[in-house]
């Protein structure tokens, strides 16, 4: 399994940010079809109560990177990766990792 790591620095204007994501580019992105798994979350804080570095994070799932990089390649994946400079004013890092389960 794959993992794409969506990392959202934080936002000129949080409450647009929120409004922006939760009305127009969750349902942009819901049309990617294929995706095993996505999580989203409001960054809370950090363990030792540091500013956190991030502000959003959105993790999404599928079974290899070459699903990932055809899904992305898709009109609706093209849609939903154009629309990201839309709503991330404090910058955006997207990572692949390989997940492992340990538990």
């Amino acid at each position: 399994m794959v993992k794409l790591l969506v990392l959202y620095g934080h936002p000129k204007d949080p409450a647009a940010f929120d409004k922006y994501y939760q009305d127009v580019h969750i349902p942009l992105a819901k049309r990617m079809k294929g995706l095993k798994k996505w999580t989203i979350g409001k960054v809370i804080g950090t363990p030792d109560n540091q500013a956190a570095p991030y502000y959003y994070v959105a993790e999404l799932y599928m079974e290899s990177r070459e699903e990932f990089e055809a899904l992305l390649a898709s009109p609706e994946g093209q849609a939903a990766v154009a629309d990201v400079p839309n709503y991330a004013t404090g910058g955006v890092t997207f990572l692949y990792t390989d997940v492992e389960e340990v538990t």
